[in-house]
């Protein structure tokens, strides 16, 4: 009795979790980031509640969690290194208005962000190779 057991293509293997442990820290940090921001905008006292830049840090927030989920289901290097470089921009940005708003925890979520960006652009230049050719 003979059995087939297809074995598949290995160039079209998913994505293992530590390649996209990168996207996984950028995604929590930018969630923790929106988060801090929400807090700041509706609660009294902060200093910016209410204010269009706590909203403008919370809207940008959202705006790298989606691209963060974005990132691990793009093909080809130009499109992932241009989509990092929005990231980039993105962590840049938010990182600023947080200095500004005076919200440091929001600071320390984007330089986490940005551990996750160094991440996925670190592992994902190793590449799979299959043990038997």
């Amino acid at each position: 009795m003979i059995i087939y057991v297809p074995q598949g293509d290995n160039n079209a293997m998913p994505q293992s979790r530590s390649q996209r442990l990168g996207a996984i820290v950028l995604l929590v940090a930018s969630l923790v980031g929106a988060a801090i921001a929400l807090y700041a905008y509706v609660t009294p006292l902060t200093g910016v509640n209410g204010t269009l830049g706590a909203l403008v840090a919370i809207l940008a927030n959202i705006a790298l969690a989606v691209m963060a989920l974005i990132l691990p289901a793009l093909k080809g290097n130009a499109a992932r290194n241009a989509w990092r470089v929005l990231i980039l921009l993105g962590l840049a940005g938010t990182f600023f208005a947080a200095l500004l708003l005076h919200q440091w925890w929001i600071c320390v979520a984007m330089g986490v962000g940005l551990i996750g960006l160094i991440l996925d652009m670190a592992l994902a230049n190793r590449t799979v190779r299959p043990a038997h050719t």
